[in-house]
């Protein structure tokens, strides 16, 4: 996801604790905690390229810019992402996927993210590139199909 906002990152603390149902939302995964909060915090890292999409996902709901920074490739990683504060992460659906496994080292995912800003419904449609980077799935940039 490269949506950019402006404001400090963490502007307050997320209601999302590790016993939470993972923001992420993939059916019959578990909490946050066991799902994307183990990428964030680094004892894992992400298997494949719709893991790392959706712990990214993850990282903006909780306002985790620091593992956005780290999983941004970095020919491409701004100097901050920010997070605003009226807005609030509200879904991910995956579209699409292509590439991105182990045997892979290049991958697009394609997601509708659903987010309220100022109380206002919106989505952000977006094509994902991935690559591998020293071993490790990173975004590149995306693409507005919409």
């Amino acid at each position: 996801m490269s949506r950019r906002s402006t404001g400090p990152a963490r502007s307050r603390r997320s209601p999302v604790t590790d016993t939470s149902p993972c923001p992420c939302g993939p059916p019959g995964k578990d909490t946050y905690g066991a799902c994307c909060g183990r990428f964030h915090r680094g004892v894992a890292a992400a298997p494949d390229a719709e893991s790392l999409m959706r712990s990214r996902y993850s990282a903006f709901v909780v306002r985790d810019e620091p593992y956005l920074l780290r999983t941004w490739h970095p020919d491409s990683r701004p100097p901050a992402v920010g997070s605003d504060p009226a807005t609030r992460w509200t879904g991910l659906e995956i579209l699409e996927t292509s590439g991105g496994s182990a045997f892979h080292t290049t991958a697009t995912v394609t997601f509708r993210a659903r987010f309220t800003r100022d109380g206002v419904p919106d989505t952000l449609h977006e094509r994902s590139r991935f690559t591998r980077h020293e071993g490790a799935w990173v975004y590149v940039d995306g693409t507005y199909p919409d």
